[in-house]
């Protein structure tokens, strides 16, 4: 009997939380091809080749083929709209990142990311705190995108109720390319990139890109600047890997609208956001955000095998270090700053962070052909953080400016530092059965030094530590090679971050202490079928996932935000991702979520601004702010030529509850796009590369994204109607 290959989820999980992770392949055989070489398959820590298909856990896979035809490469949402399960909706506002949650984690954040670790090439794109941002990601340079959802994200650490994680494309031959994007809005993009293996196992990755937009709102203009450099070196046992980038981002900020002015007109901006026309007119504040951010990274890792080290097979260490620096002009009224413990209305800081990852890999082998394999690790991450307030006005009120940087209002350094260990265990049960369990566990060191200690503005200061432990477990059976059915299970633990630790709810000064982290149960059931005569790859997951002491918002009043705990949440939901191909030339794919994610415990919240003590009562029942019920994308691909498609994508959502109370909704809607993409050959002169889309076809105004529970009911961000991009590509090989 011939044996059939057996599951490594271990490897490819430790080896996604470090830099040179999987590197993953789609075969491109005939109909008749066997279901391993349909199948993606990754390239685990240990060196061996491993197909998605055998991992008992949901993962989705974005490609480089299919971040480049879904957009400009700009934002995460061009390309994971078709991931199930997982909410990444544009704002169309650059001073603020996504719309970003995975089965309904993170839905609460009104700014960043929550929720979600977030990773590219194994540098942390989440902080210590637990709080992200995705805006340095460089798509046009990524090989793909994997995005993994359910216990297992859990190995992650702090806040993983999901991850994802950005992989970037090695050089494989001499080449240089200039990108030019155009599109409506006033979109123009330039980028400028050189690939080059270099002799003796040296790689080279330099890319260069600007990015300019006016926006399809009045003050909703932005530029981007980013560098990426990616230099690798290959030995027989050895590989070594440094990143490097930088991201210059300065963008106005249109703010959300209400419900009254969305009905009015989608497209306005509220005159709050705006510039002053002169000296002394109230109430503009000319709204904007600049962010610059460095951070470089490098990894080692060395093989033992050929060393005869026993049952080590492998180490790896990785590093990194980057700084981010944040100045944001809000809308805060003056009124409201002459609190004397208001912080103003301008928020500037300053952040250093860095953090080390080691690991161990051991195998044994067992009888019958079966193996053991353990993996145990070692991280470390630390920030530092002096964080400035200004008041957002100058002058007496006759002819007084705002929207400028005024009086100091707040000066204070924060750290966070965080220790983990993990360690997850693979047995091969017998050949069709395969078992693992982990355990990742660490302590987060919370402290903040007041440097303004001013008039009615008291000390500040503070300290807290969190400790936690997350154990997972699965157990897969793969009756044939096209089945594998799986359950896993794992505890999630996610820790208020700074910003929520920041503000005691009754108004009296200090750290939040009240509040605590958030820990939950989860588990999944899934189903993985493939199937070679139509090409068809089939995943289906059903998970829930219970929560305790769910943060959530106490008070949003004068541009403060407070949290508490508001007891237990329930998540349930389904997730199905459809591919195949029904003939020569065609491809289809569809993906469907459902979720239901509710309270199950009563609370109060502020019914409005200003507020120190919640009176409005959220029901046991309601449902959590900023998630969805239903979602959906549908992609038919046509190949009549090698270098032509041609392809319409349908994307679905239902309703999106704006707050906590349910009072209000964003209405679901339906989209279609078409893409064109058309690849020629110029002989010596080089390869050209077309890409046209025109998305919104039948040029709808929709609510594209939320901001949640926000206190002044500015809830709704509209998305653009009809909008078309045209993008050329040369390259050229030297």
């Amino acid at each position: 009997m011939i044996r059939q290959p057996v599951a490594r989820p271990l490897s490819i999980l430790l080896t996604c939380l470090t830099f040179g992770g999987p590197v993953l392949a789609q075969a491109q055989g005939n109909v008749s091809a066997s279901p391993q070489q349909l199948e993606r398959v990754v390239l685990t820590a240990s060196g061996t080749e491993q197909r998605v298909f055998e991992t008992p856990f949901a993962v989705s896979v974005v490609d480089a083929a299919e971040l480049q035809g879904a957009g400009p490469m700009l934002n995460l949402s061009e390309a994971l709209a078709r991931v199930p399960g997982l909410v990444v909706n544009l704002r169309h506002n650059y001073a603020q990142d996504l719309q970003l949650s995975s089965r309904g984690f993170g839905a609460r954040a009104s700014f960043g990311v929550r929720g979600l670790r977030l990773y590219t090439d194994g540098i942390p794109a989440s902080g210590p705190d637990g709080q992200g941002q995705v805006s340095h990601f460089d798509l046009a340079g990524a090989q793909r995108i994997e995005v993994l959802r359910g216990p297992f994200s859990a190995l992650y650490g702090n806040s993983s109720g999901g991850a994802i994680l950005l992989h970037s494309a090695a050089p494989t031959e001499r080449r240089i390319a200039l990108d030019v994007d155009a599109g409506s809005a006033g979109l123009q993009q330039g980028r400028l990139s050189l690939a080059l293996p270099l002799e003796g196992g040296f790689s080279l990755r330099a890319q260069l890109s600007r990015f300019d937009i006016d926006g399809f709102r009045p003050h909703s203009s932005a530029s981007r600047e980013l560098a990426n450099l990616r230099l690798g070196w290959e030995g027989a046992q050895d590989r070594v890997l440094l990143v490097l980038n930088s991201l210059d981002q300065p963008a106005l900020d249109p703010l959300g609208l209400t419900r009254a002015q969305w009905q009015a007109d989608p497209e306005q901006t509220a005159s709050i956001a705006l510039p002053q026309r002169q000296p002394g007119e109230p109430d503009r504040f000319n709204t904007r955000k600049l962010t610059r951010q460095q951070q470089a990274g490098a990894s080692w890792r060395h093989r033992f095998e050929a060393a005869g080290a026993g049952p080590l097979a492998e180490s790896q260490l990785s590093v990194y270090r980057g700084e981010r620096a944040v100045t944001q002009w809000q809308s805060i009224p003056v009124a409201t700053q002459a609190n004397e413990r208001q912080p103003g209305g301008v928020i500037d800081f300053d952040r250093s962070y860095q953090g080390l990852d080691g690991r161990l890999l051991w195998r044994w082998p067992l009888a019958d052909e079966r193996r053991a394999r353990l993996v145990t690790g070692l991280s470390l991450d630390q920030s530092r953080e002096e964080r400035r307030g200004f008041e957002n006005f100058s002058g007496p009120a006759a002819t007084r400016l705002l929207g400028v940087t005024g009086r100091l209002r707040r000066d204070e350094v924060n750290r966070v530092e965080s220790r983990d260990a993990y360690a997850q265990a693979e047995l091969e049960l017998a050949p069709d059965w395969v078992a693992s369990a982990g355990l990742r566990g660490g302590v987060l060191r919370f402290r903040a030094e007041d440097r303004y200690i001013v008039g009615a503005n008291p000390d500040d200061s503070g300290s807290l530590r969190f400790a936690y432990r997350n154990p997972v477990a699965a157990l897969q059976w793969r009756p044939s090679e096209t089945l594998n059915l799986y359950a896993s299970l794992g505890r999630g633990f996610e820790a208020p971050g700074l910003a929520e630790l920041a503000y005691r709810p009754d108004g009296q000064p200090g750290f939040n202490s009240v509040l605590q982290p958030q820990t939950s149960q989860q588990w999944e059931l899934g189903a993985k079928w493939r199937w070679a005569p139509l090409r068809l790859s089939l995943d289906a997951a059903l998970f829930q996932a219970d929560s305790a002491n769910e943060i959530g918002v106490a008070s949003n009043s004068g541009g403060r935000a407070s949290f508490r705990n508001v007891g237990r949440t329930r998540r349930q939901g389904l997730e199905l991702e459809l591919g195949l191909s029904p003939a020569p030339g065609w491809r289809a794919q569809v993906s469907a979520s459902w979720l239901d994610a509710r309270y199950r415990d009563s609370f109060a919240i502020c019914a409005g601004v200003p507020c120190t003590t919640p009176t409005l009562l959220v029901p046991a029942g309601n449902h959590i702010a900023g998630t969805l019920a239903r979602s959906a994308y549908a992609e038919l691909g046509w190949t009549p030529l090698p270098a032509f498609e041609l392809a319409l994508e349908v994307r679905g959502q239902g309703r999106m509850p704006v707050n906590d109370v349910n009072a209000d909704f964003a209405a679901g809607f339906g989209l279609a796009a078409l893409r064109a993409r058309w690849r020629h050959e110029l002989g010596a002169a080089g390869r050209l590369e077309v890409l046209a889309r025109v998305d919104n076809l039948a040029d709808r105004h929709v609510v594209g994204s939320v901001i949640v529970n926000e206190g002044n009911g500015r809830f709704f961000e509209p998305a653009p109607g009809r909008n078309w991009l045209l993008g050329l590509r040369w390259s050229r090989g030297w």
